[in-house]
This record gives C-alpha cells, sequence and structure tokens, in this order.
C-alpha cells in the first residue's frame, strides 16, 4: 500500500470517496472556516486603518478639480508655451468664458480659485472677481474684456499655473510638503522666510526624542520599584501610573497650564521659598519646555506599563547570582539585570515615540509658537485652510519617516527583541 491505495485500488472513505480527495476537502472546509472567522478582523482594519490611508495617499496626488472645472481652458492650453513669455491666444480666453459661465452657475468657481491660490496667491480673488461679472460680458474679443476686468489675466505667470496644474494628478502638494516648489525651470525650493514644513518636521523628530528619553529616565526608576515590591503593594501602586488614562487630556494639559504659567504654582513656589525674584518668574508655559513637561507626564504610562511587565520576568536569582561570584551591585545591575530589560525600553520607546510624533492637543495648548508639532500644521490644513491635499500629504511625510525610523530601529536592535511581558 503507497499513497492511499491498496492492491485492489485506492483507499475509500465511509461515503465511498477517495481517501486522498476526502482529506483534501476536509483541509479546505477547514481553510474556508478559518477565513471566515478571521474575515471580520480584516473587514475592520481594512474599513479603518487601509482605506483612510488609501484616501490619505490620493489626496495627496489628486488634482481633478482644476480639468473638471476648467476643461476648455486647460485644452486650449495645451498649445500654449508659457517660455515664450506672450500671454495665450485669443482661443485660450474663450475657453476661459465659457468654462466659468457654467462654473458660476455651478458655484464651482470658487473651489478651483482656492485650489489655485494655494500654489499662487491671489487667484482666488482674480476668480472671484471674473465671476461677478462674467454675465456682464459680450460674445467675442474675450481676451481683451478679460483684461478689462483685471490686468492680472495678463500676467503669464498666473496662466503658467493654470496649465502646470492641469493634470489630474499634481506633485505640488508633495512639494510643498518639503517647502519647495515647481517653476518654469524646474523644482525649486522656497525663499527662506517661507520655509515651514521641514523644520516643523526636524523640531518634531527632535521634541520626540526628548519626550521618549524624559520617559526612561523617569519611568525606569518607577517601573524598577514596582517589580521589586511584592505584588499586592506594587498592584496598589500601579493604580496610581494607571491614574491618567482616567482622567481627561485635556483636563491633564490644562492642570499643566495652572502649574507652569509665570503667576503659576511653581513660579509662586520658586518665587515664596527665595530661588528667584518676583521680576525673574520662570517662562515654562508656551514654549518647548510646557510641550516637554506635559507631554512627559502624559505619555510616562506607556513607557512604565512595558518596562514593568518585562522586569517583572526578569528572575532575581540572576542579579544574587552575579553578586555571589563578587559583582558589585551597580555591576550586577548593569551587566545582568539591564540587559535583561532592554526589550522592554525598546518596546516603550517606539511606543512613546510613535504616540509622541502624531500629538497635537498638547503642543496646540502649551507649546505656543515654539513648541507646536507638524501635526498641528495637519490639523489646521483640515479644518482651517481646508487645504486636504497638503494635510495629506504632509501626512505621507510624517508616515513615511515612522516607517524609516521603525526600519533603522528593526535593523539596529530588532523588533524581535521588543517585548511588552
Amino acid at each position: 500500500m503507497a499513497n492511499g491505495t491498496t492492491d485492489s485500488g485506492p483507499m475509500l472513505a465511509a461515503d465511498g470517496t477517495p481517501l486522498k480527495v476526502s482529506i483534501q476537502r476536509a483541509m479546505r472546509r477547514q481553510k474556508i472556516r478559518a477565513l471566515l472567522l478571521v474575515a471580520p478582523l480584516f473587514l475592520f482594519i481594512l474599513i479603518t486603518f487601509l482605506a483612510p490611508i488609501g484616501d490619505m495617499l490620493f489626496r495627496s496626488v489628486e488634482n481633478n478639480l482644476v480639468p473638471e472645472t476648467l476643461p476648455r481652458t486647460v485644452e486650449a492650453l495645451k498649445s500654449w508655451e508659457p517660455e515664450s513669455g506672450q500671454i495665450p491666444p485669443e482661443t485660450v480666453y474663450a475657453g476661459l468664458y465659457e468654462d466659468l459661465k457654467i462654473a458660476v452657475k455651478a458655484k464651482t468657481h470658487t473651489k478651483v480659485a482656492s485650489r489655485l491660490n494655494y500654489e499662487r496667491p491671489g487667484i482666488a480673488s482674480l476668480f472671484r472677481k471674473s465671476g461677478r461679472k462674467i454675465k456682464r460680458m459680450k460674445e467675442g474679443n474675450y481676451q481683451e474684456q478679460f483684461l478689462a476686468i483685471d490686468h492680472k489675466w495678463g500676467n503669464v505667470e498666473i496662466w503658467e499655473t493654470i496649465k502646470r496644474f492641469s493634470g489630474s494628478y499634481t506633485q505640488g502638494y508633495f512639494l510643498a510638503s518639503v517647502d519647495a516648489e515647481a517653476t518654469s525651470e524646474g523644482v525649486a525650493m522656497k525663499p527662506e522666510d517661507e520655509r515651514i514644513y521641514l523644520y516643523l518636521l526636524g523640531r518634531t523628530m527632535v521634541l520626540s526624542v526628548v519626550i521618549t528619553l524624559s520617559c526612561v529616565l523617569l519611568g525606569y526608576p518607577v517601573a524598577y520599584i514596582l517589580a521589586d515590591l511584592p505584588l499586592r503593594t506594587s498592584n496598589l501602586l500601579m493604580i496610581l501610573v494607571l491614574l491618567p488614562f482616567w482622567t481627561s487630556l485635556l483636563v491633564r494639559t490644562s492642570s499643566w497650564i495652572v502649574l507652569l504659567q509665570q503667576q503659576g504654582v511653581i513660579n509662586d513656589l520658586l518665587v515664596t521659598i527665595g530661588l528667584i525674584g518676583d521680576q525673574e518668574r520662570l517662562q515654562l508655559m508656551y514654549n518647548q519646555v510646557g510641550t516637554v513637561v506635559a507631554m512627559t507626564h502624559i505619555l510616562l504610562p506607556f513607557m512604565i506599563l512595558p518596562l514593568y511587565s518585562v522586569m517583572k520576568t526578569v528572575s532575581p536569582s540572576y542579579v544574587r547570582a552575579a553578586k555571589s561570584l563578587g559583582a558589585s551591585d551597580w555591576t550586577a545591575f548593569w551587566r545582568v539585570y539591564f540587559p535583561n530589560t532592554v526589550p522592554g525600553i525598546g518596546a516603550g520607546a517606539v511606543l512613546v515615540f510613535i504616540l509622541s510624533i502624531g500629538y497635537y492637543i498638547t503642543p496646540e495648548l502649551v507649546g505656543g509658537t515654539s513648541g507646536i508639532f507638524i501635526s498641528n500644521r495637519i490639523a489646521y490644513h483640515i479644518s482651517s485652510s481646508l487645504n486636504w491635499g497638503l494635510a495629506a500629504a504632509l501626512g505621507v511625510m510624517l508616515l513615511a519617516v515612522v516607517l524609516v525610523l521603525y526600519f533603522i530601529y528593526d535593523k539596529i536592535v530588532g523588533i524581535d527583541n521588543m517585548k511588552l511581558g
């Protein structure tokens, strides 16, 4: 007998089918059942995580508004060369007239005006002004009539901007997110006084590292004490660590405003004990100091919990064995105990760092102008300026930075060495 066969033929199952076919059918049913069990989780991740990221990626390059609102203008501009230095011919102005006449009725000319205004300020007012007077324009001689409405229609740079962003997809949002812009000569960096996003990204990275290090320095001793105490006592003290989770984030941030402001509790205490004069109160709020202090307090539990869970798994016999072999307390800690807690440090550091670079409520309230993160600009473009394309590009850039740092961490430390207990 070999391969499910006998001398008289293939082995059969109870229902008369070949045993091999029956086994394959049973395994197929098991796979389908397993797939159905994980399907709800997969759909949840797809809808709540993958779909929003995909939409963000699409919005960062999507530019359908211009070609859909100004189709005749875009088509006519294809034969016009900005390098000539001459304004577009009459056919372009005629196309603009037809497009604006339709767009004004549909009330979409303001949307395309806002989109183009992101690339060149002043276009929005130009489109709105022309939209109000489009009904009074007569047939023919469109170039002269548009120039009479506003002389800016004779500006080659205006038409160059419309042509450059007349495609269905654009790189403009990504260029703006790195303080660059597309010009007739190619891609160029913006003037020094207009660069903001790369500086904000650098500040976000630096402050996030500082916050992470602060959490390690403060969280490690706390986790060590909790792990060294009897279980009953450590569980009671753990409530104090978890207590911030039961308090509103807004309340916790507001409490730091009360503590850190120049007329706050900390400055009053320093003045009372004579460390500083009343006219020398420290500026601890609305700057980077306030951001680091408040966010360290908020994110500290995310460092303590992984450290504590890993430290509980380190057997005290390791340190006792090291001491019995002649090691001092410091040597036993540094050479034996600390290396075993490195996975907890890695887990807490990654958790705190990733959370900190995405925070925007706390920096917005206590950071002032020098302590805000790039996430605050993303929130501004989503809720105030409504430049969702730039917000999406900044989000993609932030996501890319996180993935790169995560990759570097994996190469240096190793994700397999990161433990939560």
